[in-house]
């Protein structure tokens, strides 16, 4: 087990593969749980003739859900304990996933949506302190890089497995529980190696926002450039002229700049003892990228290759943001402060989408771009006016 140092969890020395193993896997079976999920049960709502508008309320429930889990998570850890927490999530992910089957009523899929993400959401966090605590801090990069790799395809898988499963009958949502539950056997191998968090964090939950706020910020943009950008792309690349086909592989180009840069930039960051203007030359070539788009939207291939490094430098301030936060805080600290991350990335998961899509109502098609921009343009100032003014801080 990973000890606590003066009532904190130390900085290991050596990789713990099972913990890694273990949490890597947990979060990965639930990526493709929720990537096979989302697109599932958007379409059978559609079948039953639920409008869009309910639809994409009832979808909103996944930002209030993980903002309540954030809250709550770390509360639970110190009381039940890392792993079992886990396994109860696991469970309640499970079952609550079965129920979009049975549950007829749009009704009950409000609670359900929030019952499901959000203990997906204790998953996502528990797996992430683990991990943070697992990782020397030579190799937190590189680690976490492996994690938003196998994160990223993981939930690729997710929409492959659905076009081969249908919306029809049990056997999708059967399948997704079964995703789910195999999770919870690495976790209980792993048991006996999963961080304590045997004492409380030392601020309020929400002070970590702000005790770490270049961490907190690289998410809340990560969260409203993925979720907003990537739910609303397709929009506006058939508004640009192009076919849907084509819209959808540039989507793909972007997500394979998702994966292919976490690994080596982990291990660049792992050189940088301080990773803040790491993640502030990612936000301001993803500014850059943005503020080019509609110049350059007539040329797929130019198109292309903007989004394939885009696609990198928006989840790298996820994976090395995350590294950051590694980096400054420990035990149960760390915990509090993985709830903070995840809250913030909630917060840019709301936020996110309806700002870019008054942006192309009101500037169309190129308000998307000035939409993302801006997101962008807020954490590059944010992060240079602190690495001016605030030093070593945050």
């Amino acid at each position: 087990m990973l000890e606590p140092t003066n009532g904190k969890t130390g900085h290991v020395e050596e990789i713990h593969w099972p913990s890694l193993v273990a949490a890597i896997a947990s979060v990965s079976a639930v990526g493709i749980a929720i990537g096979l999920g989302l697109p599932l049960l958007s379409i059978i709502l559609e079948k039953r003739g639920v409008p869009s508008s309910l639809i994409g309320v009832n979808t909103a429930m996944m930002g209030v859900a993980s903002m309540l889990a954030a809250v709550i998570t770390t509360k639970l850890a110190h009381r039940f304990g890392v792993v079992q927490t886990m396994i109860w999530a696991v469970m309640l992910s499970a079952l609550s996933s079965l129920g979009f089957y049975y549950a007829e009523n749009l009704l009950l899929w409000f609670p359900l949506r929030i019952l499901f993400h959000g203990s997906t959401t204790t998953l996502f966090i528990l797996s992430e302190f683990w991990i943070n605590a697992a990782s020397p801090p030579s190799k937190r990069g590189f680690v976490l890089g492996l994690y938003s790799t196998v994160f990223s395809l993981g939930f690729a898988a997710g929409p492959l497995l659905f076009s081969l499963v249908g919306s029809e009958g049990l056997m999708p949502f059967a399948i997704g529980a079964c995703i789910i539950l195999a999770a919870a056997i690495p976790i209980f191998i792993a048991r006996n190696e999963s961080p304590d968090v045997d004492e409380k964090p030392e601020l309020h939950f929400v002070r970590y926002i702000f005790l770490v706020p270049t961490a907190t910020a690289a998410v809340f943009v990560f969260g409203a450039v993925t979720v907003g950008g990537g739910s609303l792309f397709t929009s506006y690349a058939t508004r640009l002229g192009f076919n849907e086909s084509q819209a959808a592989l540039l989507l793909t180009v972007m997500g394979v700049g998702n994966f292919v840069f976490q690994i080596p930039l982990g291990l660049l960051a792992d050189r940088m003892r301080d990773k803040r203007p790491l993640l502030s030359i990612m936000a301001t070539i993803g500014l850059v990228g943005a503020l080019l788009l509609p110049s350059l939207s007539s040329n797929w291939i130019i198109l292309a290759v903007i989004l394939l490094f885009w696609g990198g430098c928006v989840s790298g301030m996820y994976t090395v943001g995350l590294s950051h936060l590694g980096t400054r805080l420990t035990g149960a600290d760390l915990a509090a402060a993985n709830a903070a991350f995840v809250f913030c990335y909630a917060i840019g998961m709301v936020l996110g989408p309806p700002t870019i899509g008054t942006a192309m109502d009101l500037v169309n098609p190129s308000g998307f771009a000035w939409a993302v921009a801006f997101f962008f343009g807020l954490y590059v100032l944010l992060s240079g006016i602190r690495l001016l003014f605030m030093g070593n801080r945050g």
